[in-house]
């Protein structure tokens, strides 16, 4: 059996693989200018893309997770305001601030997700909203193992610190991001309990950011059109519906081996951001049942992988990290997926490591070759920390993965 680490690398290079030869498909036109060749496809931005996010990846498994530890020394604020994850925190938060700003923020189809790299001619750009959502993983997870499980429980001086941090990070994103502000949002959340936080704490602030979210919707048009189309999308099939009706008729459509690649019918025009946020549906039309399942397994297989490197490590920060991570890309996954499949409202989230996006590709290798290189550090399956942990970790980390699996 291969290690978890090499599992991952596995699921990564497949995941990769397999987006670029369906961001390629989806992105097919009926011009016969645009035709594909494969010298085009091979050269083109995705492969490039891959690459770059496969040697991230190698180079990140060099990374000692202890690096983010920062200080040990003082105070626990001074050793959390001292660590990198801070300095990556507030460089995200740098980074969102500039997507608001005249001459550096980039508008795609009515929304400002990007800042650019350069002169316009170029066209290159990043989404700082990846970059955030990562950092936000790392700051979170310093953070709980600085503090530690007792100081945790507290709600003034452990719990609202972090939320404050969260909020003012998703607050920036949700005026142009509410999945991706969402997302960060759950994820904090789940990593604050498993460090210890008390789920009333919680539950006594869950009401401000759930109002956030609330007016979010509430305050935005486009939005407010999302929810009733998810309601009802037959309503107004031209309009509001349109989006997932087609999403979910191009899934119906491939039944159970598909039209066949690159045959699919409703990238051409009839199915909006066919090679984002609803590549899947390309895939199920295309490759039927069996492409598919084959999604599913390939994110199944990387979650099992990652939950057993969590359960291998005996260093608080470098489960903590892990769980942020392995959570992250579950979520944004299942996100992704349900709304593919109409089960949830339509939002901006990419499906990991296939939709098109280098910024995406690039950073979530990254973290799961920091996962990677966790793994390659232990020799052999060890006993969990005898270090006191929060009640919340051992919970997380149980779902997570069974104890049998973190003997492999």
């Amino acid at each position: 059996m291969p290690r978890p680490g090499q599992t991952i690398i596995i699921c990564v290079i497949a995941l990769l693989t397999l987006g670029i030869v369906m961001v390629t498909s989806a992105g097919l036109t009926i011009d016969a200018r645009h035709a594909v060749s494969l010298k085009g496809m091979l050269t083109g931005r995705p492969v490039l893309y891959a690459l770059c996010a496969v040697a991230m990846m190698f180079a990140a498994s060099c990374v000692r997770i202890e690096w983010f530890r920062g200080p040990v020394e003082g105070s626990a604020a001074q050793r959390v305001l001292l660590t990198p994850a801070t300095w990556l925190a507030a460089i995200a938060v740098l980074c969102l601030c500039l997507v608001y700003v005249d001459g550096f923020g980039k508008e795609v189809n009515y929304a400002r997700r990007w800042v650019r790299l350069g002169p316009e001619s170029v066209n290159l750009s990043f989404q700082p909203s990846e970059v955030a959502k990562w950092a936000m993983v790392f700051i979170i997870a310093t953070y709980v193992v600085h503090l530690g499980p007792e100081r945790m429980k507290r709600f003034a001086t452990g719990l609202v610190p972090a939320l404050a941090i969260t909020m003012l990070v998703c607050g920036l994103i949700v005026l142009e991001d509410l999945g991706t502000a969402v997302l960060i949002g759950a994820v904090a959340l789940f990593l604050l309990f498993a460090g210890g936080a008390r789920w009333w704490h919680i539950g006594i602030l869950f009401p401000l950011p759930a109002a956030g979210v609330v007016l979010a919707v509430l305050t935005s048009e486009y939005r407010r059109a999302r929810i009733l189309a998810f309601l009802d999308p037959y309503a107004d099939p031209q309009g509001t519906g349109y989006h997932m009706i087609q999403s979910m008729v191009a899934v119906a459509e491939g039944h159970v081996t598909g039209r066949g690649l690159g045959h699919g019918v409703y990238k051409f025009g009839y199915l909006p951001e066919d090679t984002t946020d609803f590549l899947f549906a390309v895939i199920c039309e295309e490759l039927g049942l069996f492409g598919a399942a084959l999604v599913v397994f390939l994110y199944v297989m990387l979650l099992l992988a990652g939950a057993s490197v969590i359960r291998r490590q005996t260093e608080p920060l470098a489960r903590f990290a892990a769980l942020g991570v392995v959570a992250t890309i579950g979520m944004q996954a299942v996100m992704n997926l349900m709304v593919v499949t109409g089960l949830a409202p339509t939002k901006g989230i990419a499906l990991p490591l296939l939709s098109s996006g280098g910024t995406g590709w690039i950073l979530t290798a990254v973290c799961l070759g920091l996962l990677v290189g966790m793994d390659r550090r232990v020799a052999r399956p060890v006993e969990p920390s005898r270090e006191p942990e929060a009640p919340g970790l051992e919970r997380a980390l149980s779902i997570a993965a069974p104890a049998s699996l973190a003997t492999r």
